[in-house]
């Protein structure tokens, strides 16, 4: 996976010790972070897809209506925008779920993660096969189940593509989905708007597993909150500590390097290293920026615990107030950043990149804080993904 985030390595300069030195309460910090911050945006987004699977079959019932002469176009488009404002909703929630993705969710290279939204890794051809396969209930001679299918063509991304992609033709480079080129215009729309309804119920469906799982008597909330007791398969308190810190890095191996660095050209990307609109996050929706800022939400309400214990609480404990504050503050101004940057990201790389590029700074200043002094002062190691990272 793009993003594993097991640990493997101390701080360079981290005083194994230190964390020994203090009577700082990690009991209560896990606790606060899993019932009070990440079970809850685990659960609002089952909520929030529930709402939006209402909504997207409420606008495919309109659609249906109306290319059947029984409704009306206006009535067609107050769905569809009720639909995609479900879509923007649920994608803003797991955007800050997109940080906490801890034990089944980024187990086995993130498949139960890819299974609700499978960015990077989409493929806007494939989900126009599924359309055609959904539609004549058959794939290779079995009729079609979507749990069977892989991510690129389910999720969170793929309705994207089905609510905000207008164009009826198919997005295949070359040949075209069985049928494709024999169907009218609305026997596409409707057969779009179809399997948008069955991604978005399967949406629902894995996360709504995926929460009972995570909140039952051996699921991962309590294996995280009863570290170092025998009832949990982690041996220590410390250690479910830094698997919520691994899980926070998704700030910089994701959102600073693939979200903002790679479609920048700061790194190297499919325009030769140039700004590049082929590698934006959320193309059709131009929904980019909101990803990273609700990435950095849930980055801040891990890193100060809201209400509660947080990681800031942790490293004044251990006499590092100046890291805290620092952090605070960086984060603070990486999401003052974010909100400042007129239009979207994809238009923004038409023209002067100023703006995002200072974001991409303002994220820098906080991740590499979390590299180092974060760290080293809490005695953490770092996720294989930041081991040896010295951009």
């Amino acid at each position: 996976g793009c993003f594993e985030n097991s640990s493997s390595t101390a701080g360079p300069d981290v005083n194994q010790d230190k964390n020994t030195n203090t009577d700082f309460n990690q009991q209560a910090l896990v606790e606060n972070l899993t019932d009070n911050i990440i079970t809850p945006t685990f659960a609002h987004f089952v909520e929030l897809a529930v709402t939006q699977k209402s909504d997207v079959g409420e606008y495919c019932t309109k659609l249906g209506d109306q290319i059947n002469g029984e409704g009306s176009a206006e009535s067609v488009t107050e769905s569809k925008e009720k639909a995609q404002e479900s879509w923007r909703a649920a994608m803003n929630s797991w955007q800050e779920a997109e940080v906490m993705l801890l034990g089944p969710l980024h187990a086995d290279d993130n498949f139960l993660r890819n299974q609700i939204y499978s960015w990077p890794n989409t493929n806007s051809c494939s989900v126009d096969y599924d359309v055609v396969f959904y539609k004549n209930d058959e794939v290779n001679g079995q009729p079609y189940d979507i749990t069977k299918r892989t991510p690129s063509r389910k999720g969170m991304a793929a309705l994207e593509y089905l609510l905000f992609n207008d164009n009826t033709a198919h997005s295949c480079d070359a040949g075209s989905p069985p049928d494709w080129n024999t169907l009218d215009d609305n026997t596409i729309k409707l057969a779009r708007c179809a399997f948008a309804t069955e991604v978005a119920d399967d949406i629902h469906n894995t996360a709504s597993s995926f929460l009972t799982s995570w909140n039952a008597d051996n699921g991962y909330a309590n294996q995280l909150k009863q570290a170092g007791n025998t009832s949990s398969s982690i041996e220590e308190i410390h250690d479910a500590v830094n698997r919520i810190s691994d899980a926070m890095f998704y700030l910089d191996s994701v959102t600073k390097d693939e979200k903002l660095a790679t479609p920048l050209g700061i790194f190297q990307n499919e325009c030769n290293g140039i700004p590049c609109q082929q590698e934006v996050e959320s193309p059709y929706a131009k929904h980019s920026l909101s990803n990273i800022y609700y990435n950095l939400l849930g980055f801040q309400k891990l890193l100060t615990g809201e209400d509660g214990l947080g990681f800031t609480d942790y490293l004044v404990d251990v006499g590092d107030e100046a890291t805290a504050e620092a952090m605070s503050t960086d984060v603070e101004e990486a999401l003052a950043s974010i909100l400042s940057i007129s239009g979207s990201l994809y238009d923004v790389l038409e023209g002067d990149v100023t703006p995002a590029e200072q974001s991409h700074q303002d994220i820098k200043d906080v991740t590499d804080k979390l590299k180092t002094d974060f760290i080293n002062s809490l005695a953490l190691e770092l996720p294989s993904t930041a081991a040896g990272d010295n951009d």
